[in-house]
């Protein structure tokens, strides 16, 4: 463990966010490594007093530290403000989206042995929200724009169009990220997924820079995947993959369903990065009917406090909060109701409990 001091923003988020925030900060105060925790609020419950989900004081606190990690923040389903994740990643070109998804004794999953590595492109693609509405003169433009461009074929005038880019410099960057993060992980193997068979000129394009890429690391497997043969192979044999690299709304997708092999959302960390710095977070929402109970796990933020420990350079201190956090769950005395098979366990445990269970192990560890 290095005698170095880290200025680290810690945005608390909204709905269970904040007791997330606090369990995760007592578990990496509990490592040893030297943190200036630089608290900062965003999400629905600071639109009040100060109009907006994400305010310049955490955008100013981000680009001074270069590192933050984020507590979970509600995205509105439909209706009010775009998400604050997709805005932090656009903001500051935090390209790549790294989500492990491992198995961990004690959690209920159908699959044992599972270690996967989704690297995600974070600023492109249909999920980077390039839409407009039904019935604007700008959607009717483009409506009319498309019919030239296609011989007369026109969309229906009450469509709604979602742009999907996908440029040559955005694929090779997370492709490249994806084998250096093979490498750096030891890692057999990368799989790119797309659907090139029917968007030859979008997801063409990702799998022909993919191809090309590939050609420098000569150390690494390389294999591609049509993503909807992809999510069926990971369900009937996911050992046969290692670390998967895809665009932006596949990579959302399937992220999720590799969590769901390993027990679900509340194990599943992750980590926004780019060339300007990093932030992490849980992969989960904020669950906001459980805001104040003390009831939720808090183990994905954890394990995303790991994940960024491991970006810092603090390979030790990571290692002992992983094992602190996988040896609290195998033992499966100190953990929340998710964790137990008998929800009504009188043994159960609240967020703050676990968090401090974690903590004491990392100390004696």
């Amino acid at each position: 463990m290095s005698d170095k001091t880290y200025d680290i923003t810690l945005i608390t988020g909204d709905g269970t966010g904040p007791e997330l925030a606090e369990a995760t900060k007592k578990c990496l105060d509990a490592t040893g490594v030297k943190i200036n925790w630089d608290i900062q609020e965003a999400g629905v419950d600071v639109m009040e007093t100060e109009g907006t989900p994400l305010p310049e004081k955490t955008l100013a606190s981000i680009r001074k530290n270069k590192l933050a990690i984020k507590a979970p923040i509600t995205t509105p389903v439909g209706k009010g403000f775009r998400s604050v994740n997709v805005a932090l990643r656009k903001e500051f070109d935090l390209y790549a989206c790294l989500r492990p998804c491992k198995t961990y004794e004690g959690v209920s999953s159908r699959y044992d042995d599972i270690d996967l590595v989704i690297v995600r492109e974070n600023t492109e693609d249909l999920y980077a929200g390039i839409e407009f509405q039904k019935g604007t003169k700008e959607a009717l433009k483009l409506i009319d724009e498309i019919a030239a461009l296609y011989d007369g074929k026109k969309i229906g005038a009450d469509a709604g169009i979602s742009i999907k880019p996908i440029t040559v410099s955005g694929s090779e960057r997370i492709v490249r990220f994806a084998f250096e993060t093979a490498r750096k992980m030891k890692r057999k193997k990368v799989t790119a997924v797309h659907k090139a068979n029917i968007m030859k000129f979008s997801d063409g394009l990702f799998l022909e820079v993919a191809e090309q890429v590939a050609k420098d690391y000569n150390d690494i497997e390389f294999e591609e995947r049509i993503v909807d043969n992809m999510c069926m192979q990971l369900v009937q044999k996911p050992e046969e993959y290692d670390v998967l690299v895809l665009p932006n709304l596949y990579g959302d997708i399937l992220s999720d369903l590799c969590a769901g092999l390993v027990g679900g959302l509340g194990v599943a960390p992750g980590g926004n990065i780019g060339e300007f710095g990093a932030i992490f977070e849980a992969t989960h929402g904020s669950a906001p009917k459980y805001k104040g109970l003390n009831k939720v796990n808090p183990t994905a933020l954890i394990l995303s406090g790991k994940l960024m420990l491991e970006y810092m350079g603090e390979a030790e201190a990571a290692a002992r909060l992983e094992k602190a956090v996988a040896d609290i769950i195998r033992e499966g005395k100190e953990v929340t109701y998710d964790l137990k098979e008998d929800r009504n366990d009188p043994t159960i445990v609240g967020t703050q409990e676990m968090a401090e269970a974690i903590a004491r192990k990392v100390q004696e560890g």
